[in-house]
């Protein structure tokens, strides 16, 4: 039986990759799940910049198996998420970053008018269809304890406390002023806010 690939996406700016211990530490964690006799990969020492891309900002994909399979780079261009549309789902699962997201892709197509769609499971406050989120109640950003993935930057973010996890229902959401989404690319403290008027 074929394993299924993942998928690490590293920001590279200048040459740069950043929270590379983050990606190693979820990468190891993957492939221990799926697989026997693993190695511990370090991506800084794997990953080889071409000339080209050490200028400027772009994504280093990393597809892996129970080795790595391909490294790839391309310009990034970030999205722009003003609204989000909430959809409940109770039976998604995204423990891990598979290269396959299909289940997310068809959630995603239910957006709407919405930029993207926020997901509920169990009536629990989840990610977004690529990416984490944290909400801004006044005095402090929360992301959502109930998370679909474990993602890196959510992850550097908690361990500089610019950040704290707690659990958030469905109902809690009128509580808060505003929310970011936070992935591996973004830049938090430039990402654009969402009010809580445009995640309905």
């Amino acid at each position: 039986m074929a394993h299924p690939l993942f998928i690490e996406t590293l920001r590279l700016f200048n040459g740069q990759l950043s929270n590379v211990r983050f990606h190693n530490e979820r990468m190891y964690r993957t492939q221990l799940h799926h697989f026997e006799e693993v190695d511990i990969t370090d991506l800084a020492s794997v990953i080889v910049v071409p000339q080209e891309f050490t200028l400027g900002l772009f994504k280093c994909r990393v597809t892996y198996g129970h080795g790595i399979e391909r490294i790839e780079f391309e310009p990034y261009h970030p999205r722009t998420i003003q609204s989000l549309r909430l959809i409940e789902v109770n039976d998604i699962e995204y423990s891990f970053k598979y290269q396959n997201r299909s289940d997310l892709n068809t959630l995603s197509s239910q957006k709407g008018e919405a930029d993207d769609v926020l997901i509920i499971k169990h009536g629990n406050v989840t990610d977004t269809s690529y990416a984490n989120i944290v909400f801004w109640d006044g005095q402090q950003w929360t992301t959502p304890s109930t998370f679909l993935l474990a993602g890196t930057q959510r992850a550097h973010l908690l361990e500089q406390g610019t950040i704290v996890e707690k659990k958030i229902r469905a109902e809690d959401l009128p509580k808060y002023v505003s929310a970011r989404i936070i992935n591996s690319m973004l830049d938090f403290e430039v990402t654009p806010a969402i009010p809580m008027s445009s995640i309905r």
